[in-house]
């Protein structure tokens, strides 16, 4: 699946550079000449200027006359040999309201049409030696023309875009599927011997030596049906009820630190509260915090710190997990959350990724690392809104 994405994203991209490149050459020749068209244009209306002022035929003022008013579409301005403006009518092309009522506004446009053709030099006297210059700009067609590569990449590039995440859409919609699939598979396989170890521990309450051993237990059988309970809703919608934060988060750190190592300190921090309550789905909310305390003890080598800050805020409830473990490196923050990654010998690298995931898409809240130094700890926060 990831080889095809990649085939298709490199195709697309050959596609693009193809598109592109083929409409910025195709482009730039229409633009010279259309450039050139327009040169000849504009020698021929400076001509006709030219031949209008020296003669008294009216055939030939009539024809000059014509050749003139036909040109409506490139903007022409008439200066001396200073780049002074002839007259108050010696342009064409241009709005007469902006050059009244801005003095520079024929000065400005003097300076852009210097930047985009060479001006048309004429010849007035050669004794002494005087001359006129003709700056002219870019018709509205050479502009399009010259635009248009633009456009058009932006185009290809939206194509692109929308495409790619059309195809990375589709994928990761595969992927939820294929685990959710495994995750109610799973499910299923563990209801069997389930059911049979509670039998077994039934038969066991019914031995009173076997009274202590049956009731832990019946604990460890229970949490495998939570376990089980938690993968069978992996991709159905789960249902938010409101819970006492505190008291979820309490029950975990006690389940945990009772299989934690001896030199391990929890503490929980709850500002003097006893109640907080949010909306949550409690077996998912538990199997976020059990991740984030497991990979905190799996951080530490048998000894150290485990802290759950708690706090109560206008808007949402924020849950601090720190430890003082070996950290986190900054180029591995970035990847923490990603299906696959771990750091750890043994175990497929989902837990934090299912986590994030029940937050964010079910709870509507947020799971990132606040805070981590290699050899010094991390700290893990969930956001909840209230």
């Amino acid at each position: 699946m990831v080889r095809q994405f990649l085939n298709w994203r490199t195709a697309l991209a050959f596609v693009a550079i193809a598109i592109v490149t083929g409409t910025v050459f195709y482009s730039n020749y229409l633009a010279k000449k259309i450039a050139a068209d327009e040169r000849k244009k504009v020698n021929v209306w400076v001509q006709s200027l030219k031949t209008r002022s020296s003669t008294t035929e009216p055939s030939a003022i009539e024809l000059t006359n014509i050749i003139t008013s036909e040109n409506k579409e490139i903007p022409i301005i008439a200066t001396d040999e200073n780049d002074k403006v002839l007259g108050p009518n010696d342009y064409s092309n241009l709005d007469s309201n902006k050059v009244k009522a801005d003095s520079n506004y024929l000065k400005n446009k003097i300076a852009e049409f210097k930047n985009q053709h060479e001006p048309i030099m004429v010849e007035i006297s050669k004794d002494p030696l005087y001359y006129n210059k003709y700056y002219y700009g870019d018709s509205e067609l050479l502009q399009q023309v010259r635009y248009y590569p633009i456009i058009q990449l932006i185009i290809v590039a939206l194509f692109i875009i929308i495409t790619l995440i059309t195809v990375s859409t589709r994928n990761k919609s595969t992927q939820n599927q294929v685990w959710a699939g495994m995750a109610k598979e799973t499910a299923h396989q563990l209801g069997t011997p389930l059911s049979s170890l509670q039998g077994w521990v039934e038969m066991l309450k019914d031995d009173p030596h076997n009274e202590k051993i049956a009731v832990e237990m019946a604990k460890d059988v229970d949490r495998l049906k939570l376990v089980s309970d938690r993968f069978g809703k992996i991709g159905s919608t789960p249902q938010l009820e409101e819970k006492n934060i505190i008291e979820l988060v309490e029950n975990m750190v006690a389940y945990i630190k009772r299989r934690a190592p001896e030199k391990v300190n929890f503490t929980i921090n709850s500002f003097n509260e006893t109640e907080i309550t949010g909306m949550v789905n409690a077996p998912l909310f538990d199997w976020v915090i059990e991740n984030l305390l497991k990979n905190a003890l799996d951080a530490m080598e048998g000894k150290g710190s485990i802290s759950v800050t708690i706090k109560n805020e206008v808007a949402n409830i924020i849950i601090d997990v720190s430890d003082s473990g070996k950290g986190i490196s900054k180029q591995n923050i970035a990847n923490v959350f990603k299906p696959g990654f771990t750091t750890k010998k043994r175990g497929w690298g989902l837990g934090l990724s299912l986590s994030k995931r029940i937050i964010e898409q079910y709870h509507k809240g947020e799971l990132f690392v606040k805070h981590s130094e290699p050899g010094k700890g991390t700290t893990f926060r969930i956001v909840l809104k209230k």
